[in-house]
């Protein structure tokens, strides 16, 4: 068993954008691990339609 990981996951959200408005993307989450647990995210971004990345940030969460 491993002490400390990196995983990375990635999920759909809605996101708010004041140029797009709402749109639903997939967001990554690179998280580390201590003995199983999540201890903290280390960065979340998301891809665009045209395949840039851009941090999360920007947009958002859609209440």
């Amino acid at each position: 068993m491993k002490l400390s990981e990196v995983k990375r996951e990635t999920k759909y959200e809605k996101r708010y954008s004041v140029k797009m408005g709402e749109l639903t993307t997939q967001v990554t989450y690179i998280k580390k691990y201590v003995l199983g647990l999540p201890i903290r995210t280390l960065h979340k971004y998301r891809e665009t339609y045209y395949g840039e990345v851009k941090d999360c940030q920007e947009c958002n969460l859609y209440a």
